[in-house]
């Protein structure tokens, strides 16, 4: 029986390149390569993407891309190709693949962008579909959407470009509406990158001026107080299951970037020091908010337990599988080691009503 060709896509032209390639680095350790013929492609930050035919060691060192044997790649839009076309020295051929698994995250990849390039291309994608990534992707379309489906969600301001006119306006809507201190957020970035907190006006300027530098729309959230909670589902459609939830103690004042994968002294406990009712009511709202934002595949759905209930944070569609990551950690408690989650994922994929 001839093996399913997966191409697995690493890297971006994103903020999160480097946690990328150390996901990517677990995923393909991980594969089960007696079902599955997988191929690399490789997306440089500045966009380029290359076909990968090297060890895999050195992705996650960032080695990959100075590679000589590494060639231009393009995703075929044309359906009948179902394939990259790969530009080497001695010509174009065409690499077939089955199912496309992106290992991306942030920008231009956990966005809905590649997701929507799949569908073009006539290939299942591992994951969520294009309109679930970006709705997950864009914190504010994720919080009415949540809103809409009665489930609670910080109270926020949302910014664009042009509020920066008028910053004095947007400081005293903020000491109104929400009150310090506040939570400062790119709209449509992960991992924390970009993200303060500003606890008076100066700050909130300064926190204001720092995610904009990752995007044209902004979030400002007023702080919850509550243990950093998390949840992975795994499933399509109505056929969902959703995790033991797991905590966070972050290293730093908040869970950011440099807390989650540089310093790597944050403390993750499974199950989550919450009450057995609390923990309940967490597994089902995370599914279903899963539902209600179209997701299928996996999430990661992020929460803080409050003594008055439940905040959901975050969506996050394309969760870090580092070593150190949340997801296959509470997926392995739940009896799914790392082999078999990709396994799953992979299946799902084909059996999406989105590919």
């Amino acid at each position: 029986m001839a093996k399913i060709k997966v191409a697995v896509l690493f890297g971006g032209a994103s903020s999160e390149h480097e946690i990328s390639l150390i996901s990517a680095h677990t995923v393909l350790l991980n594969i089960p390569k007696d079902k599955y013929d997988v191929f690399c492609i490789g997306i440089t930050k500045k966009g380029h993407w290359l076909y990968y035919p090297g060890e895999y060691d050195d992705i996650k060192t960032g080695k990959w891309e100075y590679n000589t044997d590494c060639c231009t790649a393009v995703l075929s839009p044309d359906a009948l190709h179902r394939g990259f076309i790969v530009m080497g020295s001695d010509g174009a051929f065409l690499r077939k693949a089955d199912v496309i698994f992106p290992v991306l995250h942030g920008m231009n990849g956990e966005d809905g962008s590649v997701q929507g390039l799949c569908r073009l291309a006539g290939l299942p994608c591992v994951g969520c579909d294009m309109t679930s990534s970006a709705a997950c992707m864009d914190k504010t379309v994720t919080h009415k959407i949540l809103e809409f489906a009665g489930i609670r969600t910080a109270p926020f301001i949302e910014l664009r470009r042009f509020s920066l006119k008028n910053t004095d306006g947007i400081i005293e809507d903020v000491k109104t509406k929400l009150g310090f201190p506040v939570y400062v957020k790119p709209a449509c970035a992960g991992s924390s990158v970009g993200v303060s907190r500003a606890e008076n006006a100066d700050e909130l300027r300064a926190a204001i001026k720092i995610a904009f530098a990752h995007g044209e729309k902004v979030l400002v959230e007023k702080e919850i107080i509550g243990k950093e909670v998390e949840c992975a589902v795994l499933g399509n459609g109505n056929d969902v299951i959703a995790s033991v939830p797991g905590q966070i103690t972050p290293a730093e004042k908040f869970y950011d970037y440099d807390a989650k994968y540089k310093l790597g002294t944050s403390v993750l406990d499974i199950p989550a020091k919450i009450s057995e009712q609390q923990m309940n009511e967490l597994r089902e709202t995370a599914k279903k908010a899963y539902i209600a934002c179209g997701c299928s595949g996996m999430a990661r759905v992020d929460f803080f337990a409050c003594e008055d209930g439940l905040v959901l944070n975050e969506i996050n569609t394309i969760p870090g599988f580092t070593s150190i990551s949340m997801y296959p950690k509470l997926m392995e408690n739940m009896g799914i080691p790392i082999g078999a989650l990709i396994d799953k994922l992979i299946q799902l994929a084909f059996c999406s009503d989105n590919n």
